[in-house]
């Protein structure tokens, strides 16, 4: 493939290269995550398209020790009480807190993504509204992929994990986020213990042609 702008195609094979070889990383390194780099990552996550130009990204970073146990412990406690209540067997419960708490922890940095939806548009029907807040959504999940190509850009290891979606208010609190940033996923962070493999189905499965 090439681009008219770039004749070699060595811009076209850079990006290519960097989608296929991104991977979900969840082993890291315990060296911190340069608050420089961060920028730069967050500088790539905004560039993303959004419905409107709005813009409806927010991200909460989180660095510290004490702010990732806290918020660790404090999801690990919502997902202790919601797999009780589905009845799920005692040790099957502990055994899913602890993976849960040591994944947030292994990472020496989190971003959290969230949305907004202040600058959206207001409709007076459900099936507007509720089609607006989904190309919010979408925005900031487009966002969230910017980030992760970044990252893998700069050497780093990352994870989208979706576990805010299941606990936005447990988030929201500990973080103490303005009431209207709604938590959609925590990226965890750093440089990478190890190498992973992954498969994709075929584009027949996925595609259809008309």
């Amino acid at each position: 493939m090439r681009l008219t702008n770039d004749p070699s195609g060595q811009r076209a094979a850079a990006v290519l290269d960097a989608i296929k070889q991104r991977r979900s990383v969840r082993s890291y390194r315990p060296d911190p995550v340069p608050r420089e780099v961060l920028e730069q990552l967050l500088a790539a996550a905004i560039w993303a398209p959004s419905a409107h130009n709005r813009q409806p990204w927010r991200f909460v970073v989180v660095r510290t020790p004490a702010a990732r146990e806290a918020l660790a412990r404090a999801m690990g406690e919502r997902l202790r009480r919601d797999l009780a209540a589905d009845g799920v067997p005692a040790d099957a419960v502990e055994n899913d807190v602890r993976r849960s708490y040591a994944r947030l922890l292994a990472a020496p940095a989190l971003v959290v993504v969230c949305l907004t939806l202040a600058d959206m548009d207001v409709y007076p029907d459900a099936r507007r509204r509720d089609a607006e807040r989904t190309m919010a959504v979408q925005s900031a999940a487009m966002a969230g992929q910017n980030l992760l190509l970044a990252a893998y850009a700069v050497g780093l290891g990352a994870c989208w994990m979706c576990a805010p979606l299941f606990c936005p208010d447990v988030v929201q609190s500990v973080l103490t986020l303005p009431a209207d940033w709604e938590p959609q996923g925590i990226i965890a962070l750093g440089y990478p213990a190890g190498q992973r493999s992954k498969e994709r189905h075929p584009l027949e499965k996925s595609v259809m042609w008309r």
